[in-house]
Parts: structure tokens; sequence; C-alpha cells
């Protein structure tokens, strides 16, 4: 009945196997927006920070810091090579997210890779007081969750999926929707990164878009009246909703969440392939189709697992959302790498995929990008040049 809603769930890293993502981050705004109406945007493009931690595997995923890079860490694969000066020579570990994160993809694939998979970030040589006054988090959270003493030792790291530039698409004056009083903010939204955000935008995202979104969703509910709700359609979803718990036979949500990471792992992942996407929709669809007979036995009473049901009910439109897009965007960009079509493609330069929901169908199509302000055009000449289509 709220005059005016503002999403601000975040994204979907829950998707991949390996993610800095909390526990919770399985794209439930996206996908209710997605249902109610609203488009979705550049959903092929899922930024994968370049070091994560990879061992043990309880902490799998979690964030090592570009700091680390900044401060002078050097990243060596297990033959002791410097292997940056293959991928980027100029600016070697100081190169952007996207770079970095094929890089170490590329030396693993190519069997440089350590024991459980990753590379070596090492700041060692830096000595221990230097990396104690400058990433005293970083040396407890190795020395806490990994036994490893980075003053001494190197670090090993990989790609972990860590920000979905994608999302809903919003008026970026005052970060409305398609649905009137319907706003969205933060990582649920899209188009404020491009193909690839920088680190510690999000800051600057929510402190900014966020004050838009709150002054606008308070001036629509001023100006308008409460809604009405069908009470049939209310007690319609109580008891779609109520259904796993009651089940006392069917597919465990889990069992089903780790499939799809694996699909999504092997099938979206760093390096894409048009071949490669067109399997992973086949066997989204298969594992669609198993999660409508998902179960949850033992009552509504703390039981996560049905919560599982229906975060995997998110995830998997969700996937199914960037699967869509990265086959429909035929080059590489930022984030999105194919590698059937490596090149940029100047022509797509000022385009978005464009996601909607018609019946039960997902239909990806290209738009034109929103246009860019006079005063920015002046200071970035050549993306006035850019052809849209």
């Amino acid at each position: 009945r709220a005059r005016a809603v503002i999403l601000a769930t975040g994204g979907g890293g829950r998707l991949f196997r390996v993610t800095s993502n909390s526990w919770e981050c399985t794209g439930d705004g996206l996908w209710l927006a997605l249902r109610a109406g609203a488009e979705l945007i550049d959903m092929e493009m899922v930024q994968f920070h370049p070091t994560g931690m990879v061992w043990p595997p309880g902490v799998r995923g979690l964030l090592v810091t570009e700091g680390v890079r900044g401060e002078g860490g050097i990243l060596r694969n297990r033959d002791g090579e410097r292997f940056m000066s293959r991928y980027d020579p100029a600016r070697m570990e100081l190169s952007s997210r996207d770079v970095v994160a094929r890089a170490i993809y590329a030396e693993v694939q190519a069997g440089r890779g350590g024991p459980h998979g990753g590379v070596y970030l090492d700041i060692s040589h830096r000595g221990k007081e230097y990396i104690l006054r400058k990433l005293p988090g970083m040396r407890n959270q190795f020395l806490s969750l990994a036994d490893v003493d980075i003053t001494q030792q190197a670090m090993e790291v990989a790609p972990t999926c860590h920000y979905m530039m994608g999302g809903v698409k919003v008026e970026p004056d005052s970060c409305e929707t398609a649905i009137p009083g319907l706003f969205a903010v933060g990582e649920v939204a899209g188009g404020v990164h491009g193909a690839n955000r920088l680190g510690g935008n999000s800051l600057a995202d929510l402190l900014v878009f966020g004050c838009r979104a709150g002054r606008h969703a308070a001036l629509y509910a001023e100006n308008s009246a409460p809604r009405t709700v069908d009470e049939a359609t209310v007690e319609q979803e109580i008891a779609r909703v109520m259904e796993p718990p009651a089940r006392s036979t069917g597919e465990n949500p889990y069992m089903l969440h780790r499939e799809l990471q694996a699909l999504m792992t092997d099938h979206a992942g760093i390096i894409r392939h048009g071949k490669s996407l067109l399997e992973g929709l086949e066997q989204l669809r298969a594992i669609s189709d198993r999660a409508r007979a998902c179960a949850a036995p033992g009552g509504p009473h703390f039981n996560p697992g049905w919560h599982m049901v229906f975060d995997l009910e998110s995830l998997l439109g969700l996937a199914e959302a960037v699967l869509l897009s990265a086959l429909a965007r035929e080059e590489s960009r930022g984030a999105h790498t194919r590698h059937d079509y490596p090149e940029e493609r100047r022509d797509l330069a000022l385009i978005n995929y464009h996601t909607t929901l018609l019946g039960d169908a997902l239909v990806v199509t290209p738009g034109a990008a929103y246009p860019m302000a006079d005063e920015l055009q002046q200071l970035v000449p050549e993306w006035a040049e850019t052809p849209s289509r």
C-alpha cells in the first residue's frame, strides 16, 4: 500500500561459485522489479575483482584490497614469474580490474596457478614495519583466517565476483524506474558505472543517488494517494509461498543453488563464448524446471531452506538475464569479455542491452544509451563522435 518504494537491495553476486558478496546478495530486488514491469540494463556487465582469498574454503572469495597492489604488491605465478608484464607492461599490477582478473584467470588456465587455483600476491619485500603501518587489516585477515603472515609470505589470490554494473533501469535525476513510485539506488540500479566500475565509486553512487532517490520518493509520496491492494492476489501469493515447507519430498534448494553457481562460473564467468553461453542457457532451463518442485520440509519456523527456495527463484531469473545479455553483446567491453568477439565494436559503444519480462519469457533488446550532458561531452569529445544505432 506504500505510496513510494525505494529498492536498495544490492546485487546478485551469489550467482557465482567464488564471490566477495554476502550470503543475502541473491538479486531479489532485481527480480522483484522485473516481475513488476521494470526494465533491467547492462546485465552482461559483471565485475570480477582480481584478488580474493582462495584458501581455506570457508573464506574463499573474501576480498583482498587493491591497496596491496597499490602499496607495491607483486603478482607471480607458481614459477615465480611476474606475469603482468605479458598483459599490461606499462601499468603492471596497477592495471584495471578487468585486465588483472583476466591475466590471473589466464595464468591459472595455462597451468601456472597455485595449489588452490590462484596466483601469488607478494608484499613482503616492503618490510614488516611498512606493512603493519599501511595494511594492518590485510595482515590480520590472512593471519587469523589463513595462517599466512603477509609480512613474510605471499598470499594466494584469485578473481572473485564482486559487483554487478547492470541493474534496474532508472532515470538519473530521480532514480525512478519505469513504474511510477518505484525507485532504485545502489548496486540494484544499473547504468551508473558503465561497463567497469572503478574502485570506491559505489560510495559516491550511494551518496549522490541515495539523496536523489530519497528526495524524489518523498515528493512522489506527498503527491499521490495510497495504493489499493487486491486481497485475492495476496491470498494467492501466500498460498504459493507456503507450498515448499508443506512438501515432504522434492528438490533441495541448496543443491540446486550449488549447481547454478557452477553453471554460471563455467559459462558466464570472466571469459565467455557464444557456444558456451547457449549451453549455459540450456542447462539453466533444466535447473529452473527442477526448481519448481523445491521442498523445504520442517514447517515455517527457523527454516532457512524455505528462504533459499525464493532466493533461488530470484537467482535463476537473474542468471537468465546475464546469459541472454552476454549472448546479445557480440564484442568485448569492460568487464564483459567474449572469446569469440575479442574486440570492442565502435557501433556498440552507446548501446545498452535492456531486459524485460514478457509473460514468462525474458527478452533482451538493444537501446540507445542515455545522452551525456553537454558539459561532460566537452570533457570527453570523442564520446560525442561515437555513432549510436
